[in-house]
């Protein structure tokens, strides 16, 4: 596969697309856990998401995981809803901050962090409105009490106007700065990500299949896809796959097969972990095939 063609892989993919300053990123503080597997055992990590968009999560662990590792995240965004899981792959870990991108996210999850963001912040506002009105109340409540009791006039309408102006100003002031450092902090975050080996330009050895499939220690098998089912769609899919220096996948296109099972197939392969290929006694990076077959 040649270097152009996997930057177009990987743009396809969407894990190097600079778009990911693009969505939308809600500040969230919710309680979640990060599930990996270590040994073949899995080790679930505690912690609180920090921001969450569609693309990805930041968040505050109680351990530490490396980049690169797959993991399974499940967030509770509220105590009435069922928790949010998905997979996910580090892309960022320093003194327990983690950034995760989400791997697999469906359609419904996604309208699903959409809606709870569109609900928080609809709540948030109703109560900036509440706690604007209860004070511009009491400060006019008072001003009239006053010249009640003087036996003057109650305050101009020019008053209160200005009065709540000042408070709408406070507000959007309020408002820029946080929106400030959420987004500085986002940024700080994505320029510690590190890029992907095959974006570096590193060289890359052709390695036959025959010889990848011995050093294969973490094998997923795929889910049939529904959609191919109704179909009576089946096959062998053909992968052109990199594999890193840590043995994990970090490229991908298919050669052959209907897109459904294409996609299915990618969603298993980039699970798979090799042994790393070693080229001089040094891991290398390496450029193989593999088959995966769907069978009805």
């Amino acid at each position: 596969m040649a270097a152009g063609a996997g930057a177009q892989s990987s743009g396809e993919m969407g894990w190097d697309r600079p778009s990911r300053r693009r969505l939308p990123r809600y500040r969230v503080q919710a309680p979640l856990d990060v599930t990996v597997l270590r040994s073949g055992i899995p080790d679930t990590v505690p912690g609180r998401s920090v921001n969450l968009c569609e693309r990805g999560i930041a968040a505050m662990l109680a351990g530490e995981l490396s980049p690169g590792e797959a993991v399974g995240v499940e967030i509770r965004l509220s105590s009435a809803a069922a928790p949010l899981r998905t997979r996910a792959l580090v892309r960022h870990q320093h003194k327990l901050h983690c950034g995760m991108e989400f791997v697999g996210l469906s359609v419904a999850q996604q309208m699903a962090i959409r809606q709870w963001a569109t609900d928080t912040n609809a709540k948030r506002e109703e109560t900036t409105k509440k706690t604007v009105r209860s004070s511009s109340g009491v400060g006019a409540g008072s001003a009239s009490e006053a010249g009640a009791a003087t036996g003057g006039p109650g305050p101009p309408t020019r008053m209160r106007h200005r009065g709540w102006a000042l408070w709408v100003l406070v507000a959007a002031v309020l408002v820029a700065i946080c929106w400030w450092r959420w987004n500085r902090g986002w940024e700080e975050l994505e320029s510690g990500l590190p890029m992907s080996e095959a974006a570096t330009g590193q060289p890359r050895v052709q390695v036959p299949t025959e010889v990848m499939e011995k050093l294969l220690v973490h094998r997923v098998d795929p889910d049939y896809p529904e959609a191919a089912r109704s179909a009576k769609l089946h096959g062998v899919i053909v992968l052109d796959i990199v594999v890193g220096r840590d043995g994990s996948v970090v490229e991908m296109r298919p050669l052959s097969g209907p897109e459904v099972l294409a996609r299915a197939a990618m969603e298993t392969v980039r699970w798979w972990r090799f042994e790393p290929y070693r080229v001089n006694g040094e891991p290398g990076v390496v450029e193989t095939t593999v088959a995966v077959e769907f069978k009805p």
